[in-house]
């Protein structure tokens, strides 16, 4: 519930959950940190202040490529995430389809 918590924090704020869209949205590849700053119109810093906190909940994660940092949704931290908050659904009961997980795929136009 701790982990929950965490990540539903850290997406309750419409920056956040906009960055966090988009970085699902680009799938496996991620995108640079640049491209992502380019797709919000946000400040470099207020950027780096909200990825900051998506990391905290390891609901992004990055990788530096020469002089450029690639983010990445974590997929698996989001599909625990709803996994968490559906375990339950329509009381156990068998009417209710498990969601279904989400495994990107690469992207087939370069970035």
């Amino acid at each position: 519930m701790k982990n929950a918590v965490h990540a539903l924090g850290a997406l309750s704020h419409e920056s956040r959950l906009a960055a966090y869209r988009h970085l699902i949205q680009a799938g496996a590849d991620g995108l640079s940190v640049g491209e992502l700053r380019e797709k919000m119109d946000l400040p470099p810093a207020t950027l780096t202040a909200q990825l900051n906190v998506l990391r905290a909940a390891a609901l992004v994660h990055d990788q530096r490529e020469g002089r450029v940092i690639r983010v990445r949704a974590n997929y698996l931290q989001m599909n625990a995430l709803l996994a968490y908050l559906t375990e339950n659904c329509c009381g156990g009961t068998a009417s209710c389809d498990p969601v279904a997980v989400c495994v990107p795929g690469k992207s087939t136009t370069s970035l």
